[in-house]
């Protein structure tokens, strides 16, 4: 009997050929071809540590004379003394954050020397042009481009707004500082002699000076609302952003601060005129003065929180405005 011996061919099409591996294989090194490339475009984050410290330090040792000479300022200056919170502040918002800054990613990138490259050329033109704020301004741009070298722009843009904040805390240069104030003191001065003839003091103003029938009052540059006006602004700020999770509220909060500390600084003109007339012009521009300017602030703060609760009462009644952060 013959034996019948059956071969199977491998190249028949019945056979089942073995899955292809190459699309995988190419996802693979394309993977490792942007990780590589990824490496190569970010600093090494081994050493990114001794970087972050060698940074910092190089800042102390060229900004101690800048950041000594703007304490001074807002210790001596009351004009700016409220600039002295604003590090204390952001530096909060940033500690409050820390748990939403911890989960971001780190992707150190190069064109945070730019950002370096910028805040030294200011700080050399500041300090060789003897300009404070050009000086003062420059430290913003580096410790942008420290966090976006040692961190990346996702980190950066997390805390933008901190970073932003901290414009409040550097006094504005002198020059615009100078037209900021006479304004305020012409429009203080009108207002406050359209108010004395309503309680029937006669009044004849001539520019920043109100003429009372008793002493002439000069609405001098320390009375003009710069003080109150910058300071109310900051606190609006402040309170929106821990009371109110509402960006238009919160801005409209902030742009409500301008008019109240402006009638509030003229009702206080208003008040010494009457002291002026009616009881003593010594005790009035004395004790009273410097007193009343503390009443009128602390009057100015509930005006802005009377503000706030009334932008929360118009945004309740459109549900929209309440959802999108808009009101209509």
């Amino acid at each position: 009997m013959g034996m019948v011996v059956e071969l199977h061919n491998p190249q028949v099409p019945n056979a089942r050929a073995l899955p292809s591996r190459k699309p995988m294989d190419s996802t693979i090194q394309a993977t490792e071809q942007n990780t590589v490339r990824a490496t190569r475009l970010s600093p090494d984050r081994g050493s990114l540590s001794w970087q972050l410290i060698s940074l910092l330090v190089a800042t102390a040792v060229l900004y101690h004379s800048v950041l000594f000479h703007l304490a001074v300022q807002w210790w001596s200056d009351p004009n700016f003394s409220h600039g002295a919170f604003v590090p204390f502040f952001s530096a909060f918002l940033v500690w409050r954050k820390r748990e939403q800054l911890r989960d971001i990613p780190q992707n150190p990138s190069w064109s945070g020397l730019i950002f370096l490259i910028a805040g030294l050329a200011m700080l050399t033109l500041g300090t060789f042009g003897a300009e404070l704020f050009l000086s003062r301004f420059s430290i913003l741009l580096v410790i942008a481009g420290i966090c976006i070298y040692c961190a990346g722009w996702k980190l950066f843009r997390a805390v933008l707004f901190p970073w932003a904040l901290l414009v409040l805390m550097i006094p504005i240069p002198a020059i615009i500082f100078n037209q900021i104030t006479f304004p305020l003191q012409i429009l203080s001065s009108k207002l406050a002699s359209a108010l004395l003839p309503l309680c029937n003091v006669p009044v004849l103003r001539e520019g920043n000076v109100i003429n009372l029938p008793s002493i002439p009052l000069e609405v001098a540059e320390a009375c003009s609302g710069i003080r109150s006006l910058m300071s109310l602004t900051t606190m609006a700020i402040i309170y929106g952003t821990l009371a109110d999770n509402n960006v238009v509220r919160k801005i409209l909060l902030a742009l409500a601060a301008i008019p109240i500390a402006v009638a509030a600084n003229a009702f206080r003109i208003f008040g010494t005129g009457l002291l002026v007339q009616y009881w003593d012009p010594d005790k009035a521009l004395g004790f009273f003065h410097e007193f009343s300017g503390w009443v009128i602030f602390i009057f100015s703060l509930m005006l802005l929180l009377s503000a706030h609760k009334l932008l929360i009462a118009f945004s309740r009644k459109s549900p929209q405005a309440v959802a999108t952060g808009v009101i209509a």
